[in-house]
């Protein structure tokens, strides 16, 4: 009895004494909290406050700088996410850790820890059954690719993932910003069942009412620090907001003049709608400010960069009482991400407030730098921009005078409307006041109408005449005036009831196939038809055994490389050293299988077959994952130090290679080589690999999403390894059957195979940007692109189209592929 005590007094989720800091930023300051099973704990706080990174921490994404996490009495090894979901943890984040280009089924696949991942061969009923038990009506095809879901859809799924392997600890991250209003209650229903069968659940929100409803106890989280946790029953929702605010003004701001009611509004918005959100209707008027507000990812940004011309929208925007179509001289925006959007590191200070005003100092294109100059030091004088000289680089003022030299270069235009996000973030007290002093009287002596996005509180409730409160895509509350404070703008958007639409938009059948790997094959098999039509209509040889048998041995040395080079896309790389690692290995292997060789050479050369390809593989991950290099310089290093070797040791052709290795290697049944079959068994076996095993999935995983496959407790560098380790293996067996053909050690013989591998890898189907790709597709299309080489002789065409043809068929692969992806994909 004393036992089942203490086991009882385990808390399920144990944080002590963590800290985290980022630069410039205390994220975590000596948190600790304590979660039990069978309770719902709710956190809560602002933007900010450290809610998401203390849980980043509790699944091992994060490593803390101090402290403890320990699951069920076990210490979780920091840094771990694999650890995390083996001691019980689920996290499903703001964000779904969703690999985009993997299906559902196998999303959910990677979301169990490995105990209870069901057969690979079940996993799409598998899959379909704990999607039932979500809801009958769920309409999720466990088949479909996650980027093909809609966002409510993808949550789901991410909900279903986390709740079907029973976790000890389920941490849920506003689970509810993208769902409709009966998705709501059943995951209400979840997690009630979680609880009752004795597990653990951490809910984090902004919806007050909703943590209300369902935690059993509250934690309060503001400024890094953990501010107490509170039994939910003794709590009212005033009581919350304000333990959430508790903080008080800490710049000074303008005064709010008395604006007047009479005259046209300098900004008029009716019925506009976006991307992120709806039903949009105001007004600005001239010298008036007006805030959005609301928690992140509300809808109020999306809206500000509708308003700017940035993103698609339908309704009626006027400026003065003329429409404004898409961007307008009389709108000018700010972007709230200065370092990324904002300021280009390089330019000047006197570049940078000129760069949104050319038109004022340049004549038929060309700047006047007199004019230029004196323009600058106007806009530096009338913001107070402290610079040592207008040529100074923009990079090396302070954040708050990088603003106001932004603010410069955009005022200096006069708009009519000026849309700013984030005005003062990232800036001191001191040029806080002197960017509200700015803005203010921008605003009253321009007649010009301004509208502010800030997830600070305090600033919008100092500084806007009218602040509209967003929640969910829709303005829920307008304060005016007095009503204006930071409780008010807090309360309002903590409070909010309002629900998602669900959301129907889905790209048509047509696109989706498409944007399938099935695509790809087909139309790779109907142009290979048809090119072998047109060519055998033109020559009579061109389907005799001779050269059929001729165009498959050929077919089959493209087809291992490219297979290679299917692997390294897959994987977000491309592989720019097979073409001279073939042509190395063929250079090697001449001086070890000639007629001449001892038997112990012989041997030594066919472990040097393996042993040169794995070194090569080796080296380039080495370069990509140790050394920190972009794939593509990578390999090109290793291109040229290959290629250079190769003339080293074969300036010229020479060593001829055993008549009886050669002969076996170029062996057929029929018209068909035994390479040829040999590539279609390797290739049939990889995409059952591919598609059928864990380590395939996981392969496909990190090229999708290296981080997403990181959170989803797969090690990157380790599969990284596997897919260079392997892209060099099958460029070394290409080479095999490539020395039977050259018939000696020729230097250059590889090196036109860089180009047709990728050619092949993307023609059948590969993505470029990695996660995406198919074996099968993958030799057709080393099919098509050797016949379409082969086809130019037999044409009657210059040499040149040899190289026109593979060329002008990957642009159009890239070019259909990737639009009809872009299509199928939803956001």
């Amino acid at each position: 009895m004393a036992d089942d005590i203490v086991l009882e007094a385990v808390p399920a989720l144990r944080i002590d004494h963590v800290t985290k800091t980022f630069p410039g930023v205390v994220a975590l300051d000596d948190v600790d909290l304590t979660v039990r099973a069978g309770e719902v704990h709710g956190i809560v706080g602002e933007n900010g406050a450290g809610k998401s990174t203390l849980m980043a921490v509790a699944s091992g994404a994060l490593v803390p700088d101090a402290g403890t996490v320990s699951l069920g009495g076990r210490p979780l090894r920091a840094g771990s996410t694999h650890a995390a979901q083996e001691l019980g943890l689920a996290i499903v984040l703001q964000e779904p850790a969703l690999l985009p280009d993997l299906t559902v089924a196998e999303n959910m696949y990677l979301g169990q820890p490995p105990a209870a991942r069901p057969p690979i061969g079940r996993l799409r009923s598998w899959s379909r059954d704990r999607l039932r038990d979500w809801s009958e009506e769920v309409g999720i095809d466990p088949d479909s690719r996650i980027e093909e879901l809609e966002p409510e859809k993808r949550f789901i799924v991410d909900i279903v993932r986390a709740l079907a392997h029973e976790p000890a600890v389920l941490v849920l991250d506003e689970p509810t910003e993208h769902l409709a209003g009966e998705d709501v209650e059943r995951l209400f229903a979840a997690v009630r069942e979680r609880v009752r069968d004795g597990g653990a659940v951490v809910y984090i929100s902004h919806r007050i009412r909703e943590v209300k409803e369902i935690a059993d106890r509250i934690s309060v989280l503001r400024d890094g620090c953990h501010r107490g946790t509170f039994d939910t029953q003794s709590l009212a929702e005033r009581d919350i907001v304000d333990l959430i605010v508790g903080r008080r003004l800490d710049a000074v701001f303008p005064d709010k003049p008395v604006l007047s009611d009479a005259g046209d509004p300098v900004l008029r918005v009716e019925t506009l709608r976006g991307r992120g959100f709806e039903d949009l209707t105001f007004d600005v008027g001239p010298g008036e400010i007006v805030g959005f507000a609301g928690i992140e990812g509300n809808g109020q940004r999306d809206a500000l960069r509708a308003l700017a011309g940035l993103g698609h929208r339908t309704g009626s925007v006027s400026v003065d009482g003329a429409q404004v179509r898409r961007r307008s001289a009389a709108v000018a925006y700010l972007t709230g991400d200065r370092h990324r959007e904002g300021v280009f590191p390089g330019l000047t200070v006197r570049e940078t407030i000129g760069l949104r005003n050319l038109d004022r100092f340049t004549r038929l294109g060309v700047v006047e730098p007199r004019r230029e100059r004196e323009f600058a030091r106007t806009a530096v004088a009338d913001l107070a921009v402290k610079t040592p000289s207008i040529d100074t680089p923009i990079e090396s003022l302070s954040g708050g005078n990088q603003q106001k030299a932004l603010l410069a270069g955009v005022l200096r235009r006069d708009p009519r409307v000026l849309l700013i996000d984030e005005p003062t973030q990232g800036v001191d007290i001191g040029a806080k006041s002197e960017i509200y002093d700015l803005l203010r009287d921008s605003a009253r002596d321009r007649g010009m109408g301004v509208v502010v996005v800030s997830s600070d509180g305090i600033e919008l409730a100092g500084l806007c005449d009218r602040v509209l409160i967003f929640s969910r895509g829709h303005v829920v509350e307008e304060l005016v005036g007095d009503d204006i404070s930071e409780s008010r703008i807090t309360g309002a958007a903590l409070t909010a009831t309002t629900h998602r639409e669900k959301d129907t938009h889905r790209a048509g059948p047509a696109v989706r196939w498409f944007a399938g790997d099935t695509a790809p094959m087909a139309m790779v098999a109907l142009a290979v038809l048809g090119l072998g039509l047109w060519t055998s209509l033109t020559s009579s040889f061109y389907l005799t055994t001779p050269s059929i048998a001729g165009l498959l041995a050929l077919v089959a040395v493209l087809g291992f490389v490219a297979l290679g080079q299917t692997v390294a896309l897959m994987i977000g790389a491309v592989d720019l050293s097979v073409g001279p690692l073939m042509g190395f290995v063929v250079v090697a292997e001449s001086f070890f299988l000639t007629a001449e060789s001892m038997p112990l050479d012989r041997v030594l050369g066919w472990v040097l077959l393996f042993a040169i390809p794995l070194a090569v593989g080796l080296v380039n991950w080495a370069l990509v994952d140790v050394v920190r290099m972009n794939a593509i310089v990578a390999t090109l290093i290793t291109y040229i130090a290959l290629q250079a070797l190769s003339l080293v040791l074969r300036p010229q052709p020479g060593g001829l290679f055993d008549s009886r290795i050669t002969e076996a290697l170029t062996f057929t049944l029929g018209p068909v080589p035994i390479a040829f079959i040999l590539m279609v068994l390797v290739a049939a076996g990889m995409q059952f690999w591919l598609r059928r095993t864990r380590t395939g999935i996981a392969l496909r995983s990190v090229g999708s999403e290296p981080e997403r496959a990181r959170l989803n407790g797969l090690g990157a560098p380790r599969l990284r390894l596997v897919g260079f380790l392997l892209c060099s293996l099958l460029a070394g067996l290409a080479a095999l059957f490539l020395l039977a053909q050259v018939g000696s050690g020729d230097p250059t013989s590889g090196v036109d195979y860089t180009l047709t591998s990728i050619s092949a890898a993307v023609i059948g189907g590969a993505s470029i940007f990695g996660g995406r790709g198919s074996f099968v597709g993958t030799i057709a299309a080393a099919l098509l692109v050797t016949q379409a080489i082969g086809a130019v002789t037999f044409l009657g065409l210059d040499a040149a189209w040899s190289s026109y043809l593979p060329g002008a068929m990957t642009l159009v692969a890239v070019a259909v592929y990737s639009r009809t992806r872009h299509l199928a994909r939803t956001h």
